[in-house]
């Protein structure tokens, strides 16, 4: 398939490069609108096998990995907490959602996978939950908070361009940032074992190899995530080919599927 990508901004400023102090344009990171909507598509790419990443606040399934519901654009999970968190959100923003009644089950089965208190009718009041502006803008600041601004963070941190950033967000957003072995920190912990980063005066091409080598063995500790074409066949492609600010045009495979992404 093939996606163009069009930023929505308008108006001078949409038309202004960064510059930096002497004058020469800068370079973007993961925080540039277009380079944002790159990244949301790759995500979607591997987690819901389309680009249109923009569909997906209404996804809602189990998917038998021991982490209860996964929905939403990111993958919230019932097991997980942020779930729990999001559906806090969306309640402070809109305290008579749809959702609001199950705060109590979400509670109680954080941490397993279990659906006490939710089924029959929590996916169902998920997908009408999703029809709301509200909500979607609860997921879009979730998924800030918790996933792409601590990545983006910690990629400007180590000194690594868009790419690696990226690759940092994709980790997070799969393994969480906690304290077991195959967490994003404890993955970059694995990785600087091995290489350092830029930050640390470490080649970042180097860096970012370790750090992928470190997230295909967390992927391979666990049945559900042990397929590592998001790293083989994506990740990895846009590295070797030193696209270190992730540019388009992008072609990729995940699970066997092509996607492209031209300018």
């Amino acid at each position: 398939m093939s996606i163009a990508l069009v930023s929505t901004a308008t108006g001078p400023a949409a038309l202004a490069k960064p510059m930096a102090a002497d004058g020469v344009t800068a370079a973007v990171d993961l925080t540039d609108a277009a380079k944002k909507e790159i990244a949301m598509k790759l995500v979607s790419s591997a987690e819901n096998s389309s680009l249109d990443w923009k569909a997906q606040y209404s996804y809602i399934e189990d998917i038998d990995d021991g982490r209860g519901y996964t929905a939403g654009i990111i993958g919230f999970c019932s097991g997980t907490h942020d779930m729990l968190e999001l559906v806090t959100e969306y309640t402070k923003r809109s305290p008579n959602n749809i959702l609001k009644k199950y705060l109590p089950a979400l509670r109680n089965v954080d941490g397993s996978d279990s659906h006490a208190g939710l089924d029959p009718n929590y996916t169902k009041d998920w997908k009408t939950a999703a029809k709301d502006q509200v909500f979607k803008d609860s997921q879009n600041f979730e998924r800030d908070r918790v996933y792409f601004n601590p990545a983006v963070n910690q990629g400007k941190s180590d000194g690594v361009r868009t790419l690696g950033q990226f690759i940092y967000y994709d980790a997070i957003v799969m393994h969480g940032d906690g304290d077991d072995s195959t967490s994003f920190r404890n993955i970059r912990k694995r990785a600087l074992t091995k290489a350092k980063p830029p930050s640390q005066g470490g080649n970042e091409t180097t860096w970012l190899h370790a750090f992928l080598d470190a997230r295909v063995w967390a992927m391979k500790q666990e049945e559900a995530h042990s397929d590592t074409s998001r790293v083989d066949t994506a990740q990895r492609v846009f590295l070797n080919a030193g696209n270190l600010d992730l540019n388009t045009p992008l072609k990729w495979k995940v699970y066997g599927e092509s996607f492209s992404i031209n300018s």
